[in-house]
């Protein structure tokens, strides 16, 4: 796994991957698939404390994407970043969520970011598997806030330490 910066010309790639778990209802709380439109001033978001970095194979193919976005948005919050991990369906099953997740870890220290959390459905047990085995702990559960089409979804928060 090569993992490098996101550049715009990756765009396309990410809305795809990202787009590649919405109909599991496991994921994300979008519905239907997002545009690369609508997706541009997110990736324009990230910047040098929250990066976008996708990982490549031997070959160049990008595998998956994570990013660092900023926690609620005020000044106080600045060293808390959102951790999102999406992997392409071809690649899953194979610890690239687990390389992902320490690579960001690892960068923490550099971008000046000492909490990480990640929001996870309650009913993503594999996420919620890898979080905890990071050490990442439950710090809340905001019981039914998503509704998926008629079902009603927890959402974890897990949140760990890293500076």
């Amino acid at each position: 796994m090569k993992l490098r910066l996101a550049k715009r010309e990756d765009l396309e790639r990410i809305v795809d991957i990202y787009n590649t778990t919405i109909a599991s209802r496991m994921v994300t709380a979008d519905l239907a698939p997002v545009t690369y439109e609508a997706r541009g001033k997110w990736f324009d978001d990230h910047n040098e404390q929250y990066p976008l970095w996708v990982a490549e194979d031997a070959s160049g193919v990008i595998t998956s994407w994570i990013s660092l976005q900023p926690f609620y948005g005020r000044e106080a919050y600045k060293h808390t970043a959102e951790v999102s991990i999406y992997i392409d369906p071809a690649f899953r099953g194979g610890g690239l969520g687990k390389k992902l997740l320490q690579a960001a870890i690892d960068q923490c220290k550099e971008l000046n970011i000492q909490t990480l959390l990640g929001f996870v459905f309650g009913h993503n047990e594999p996420s919620i598997r890898l979080f905890e085995r990071f050490g990442f702990e439950r710090w809340g559960t905001l019981p039914k806030v998503a509704n998926l089409e008629g079902v009603e979804r927890d959402l974890v928060i897990l949140g760990k330490r890293v500076g």
